[in-house]
């Protein structure tokens, strides 16, 4: 068995995550850092004694008023479907302090999306922004939850948390401290949160995330970055992280990114209430942004729209994932700094079973390959056949994992289990991964159920996307697999910029630059089918169950 990355170990904290977070000496806020502020108006703001008081207040509450808690860990769920807002995290952390389960709901979630998340939980309460009271209301009668439990919950102009029908409201004048855990067994097993996987063949699958998931997941990528930090303040180059909360906190990147690691790293989040460009631009200015995780086609949007100018210039560090980063962002010079001061773009990889990022690039290090960086301490991987053989050094294989940040499971769902599980304990990624440079970077091949496979040869979606997104005229694209001839045949559904006809001729252009650039048996012999969007998730991850409805109405192939 080829097991990688097995002796490069770091020592996790073994504590809960708000006591490793709020108590231990990991953590380096102070006790009057600022943690999260409205990003229009930044006077409203949470500090680290502010954010402890009232994760306290809102986690007795939710005990004495709800019964959350009151039979033992990880067995009440409260769902919370949300825009941004500032004080939200603390709804997150006071859930985890009564020792409830939260599981974040999409705020672009449909009736019927959000009744299926609250029966699989079951979820006990509803917590949702004031803008999302209709939604939350509307679905929690299909599931007979009554009104006084369904929780408005807003941060301006005043932090208030009440009852739909006006029946119960937190008064904010009790505390519950919460439990510290150090028991590793007891830490490893238990649930705080659950994430809805992305589900881009079938429904989502509610994901358990455990204190030591999300400890570990803060604590690993710092483990690697402080030391570096260090000596950039020495150098007269201190990092201080103000990062942008811009995407859904329903997604792992956000829940982790927004509510854990920025406050590990004793850094500040800025909360927009939805993702809009002009605004995601005007407080990366205002607030000097240093930080942040975005989508690959937010990325694509800065380096080419023209409204672009110096908004990005305090800019250091910049991750993405989801899928793979154009070339033409690696090379932008719309990002903070010249040269080697320049920002550092990096990918990572991960999914909501990892808690998020797997791999990480330390940020002294600049990478234009298209790697996503190396396996992040403690986490151990195997690459794979269709067989489960391990394949030789150097080649591509199906990525299982182990390691700290590995979910225990899927919610209530022992078929996913058994699937996405080996009986040996290995998380199968559904990921075909590439180790090169002396088996230290790791590379995206594609997915399992994606791959072409044509006479016998695969072919990787995820390469000719990468291609075709350089297509000067190409706003947007997915490939996918057809059938022809009894095999399959890569085919393109893209999205022209907005200026560009979708003629036979721009297709003739496209299929000649891909040409030019790929051997015989990847070309787009499926031929070019001109949508008006790309089916994806709020993850960004193309939608695959959508696209394959656009398929079988591809009547205008090119």
């Amino acid at each position: 068995m080829m097991i990688y990355n097995k002796d490069n170990k770091a020592d996790i904290p073994s504590l809960d995550l708000l006591t490793f977070l709020f108590e231990s000496e990991h953590c380096p806020a102070k006790e009057d850092t600022p943690l999260h502020a409205e990003a229009d108006d930044p006077s409203k703001v949470i500090t680290k004694s502010q954010a402890r008081t009232l994760t306290r207040q809102i986690a007795h509450f939710l005990r004495h008023e709800y019964g959350i808690g009151q039979n033992g860990p990880g067995k009440d769920v409260v769902a919370a479907v949300s825009t941004g807002q500032f004080a939200l995290p603390c709804i997150f952390y006071g859930v985890v302090a009564a020792e409830g389960v939260y599981s974040g709901a999409s705020p672009g979630a449909t009736v019927e999306e959000l009744v299926r998340q609250l029966q699989d939980g079951p979820a006990k309460i509803v917590v949702c922004s004031a803008n999302l009271k209709p939604l939350a209301e509307a679905a929690a009668k299909v599931v007979a939850l009554p009104k006084r439990n369904v929780l408005v919950f807003e941060s301006t102009p005043q932090i208030k948390l009440e009852s739909a029908d006006g029946s119960v409201r937190c008064a904010f004048d009790r505390e519950l401290q919460w439990r510290t855990i150090t028991n590793p067994d007891e830490l490893e097993q238990s649930c705080i949160c659950m994430l809805y996987s992305s589900g881009t063949t079938g429904l989502p699958k509610g994901v358990i995330v455990s204190h030591t998931n999300m400890v570990a997941e803060a604590f690993l990528p710092a483990y690697i970055n402080r030391p570096i930090w260090k000596d950039w303040a020495a150098e007269g180059k201190p990092f201080e992280i103000r990062t942008l909360a811009h995407l859904p906190t329903a997604h792992v990147s956000g829940v982790q990114g927004y509510f854990v690691n920025a406050f590990y790293d004793g850094g500040i989040v800025y909360w927009m209430p939805i993702f809009d460009f002009g605004a995601f631009l005007k407080y990366n200015a205002q607030h000097k942004i240093t930080t942040f995780f975005t989508l690959p086609k937010v990325y694509l949007g800065l380096a080419r729209h023209p409204a672009v100018t110096d908004q990005l210039e305090s800019l250091r560090i910049a991750y993405s994932g989801a899928t793979p980063l154009n070339k033409e962002v690696y090379h932008c010079t719309k990002f903070g700094g010249k040269g080697e001061e320049r920002t550092l773009l990096s990918q990572t990889w991960g999914a909501s079973e990892t808690t998020g990022a797997v791999t990480h690039m330390p940020p002294n290090r600049r990478d234009t390959s298209g790697s996503v960086g190396a396996l992040l301490p403690s986490m151990t991987m195997r690459l794979v056949d269709e067989n489960d053989n391990d394949v030789p050094l150097g080649q591509p294989g199906e990525a299982l994992l182990k390691g700290p940040v590995i979910s225990q499971g899927y919610h209530k769902n022992p078929e996913a289990n058994a699937a996405g599980f080996t009986k040996d304990g290995w998380y199968r990624t559904g990921d075909v991964m590439q180790f090169e440079q002396n088996g230290e970077l790791l590379y995206v091949v594609g997915r399992t159920k994606e791959i072409i496979n044509y006479n016998g040869l695969k072919i990787a979606p995820a390469e000719l996307e990468a291609i075709l997104t350089e297509h000067p005229l190409v706003a947007d694209v997915a490939v996918a697999g057809v059938a022809a001839d009894d095999t399959e045949v890569p085919r393109a559904f893209i999205v022209l910029r907005p200026e560009v006809d979708p003629t036979p001729k721009t297709a003739e252009d496209i299929k000649e630059f891909v040409k030019q650039r790929i051997s015989e048996h990847k070309q787009l012999s499926g031929g070019i089918v001109f949508v008006e969007k790309v089916p994806r998730l709020q993850s960004g991850k193309v939608w695959r169950a959508e696209l394959e409805k656009l398929e079988a109405s591809s009547w205008k192939v090119l």
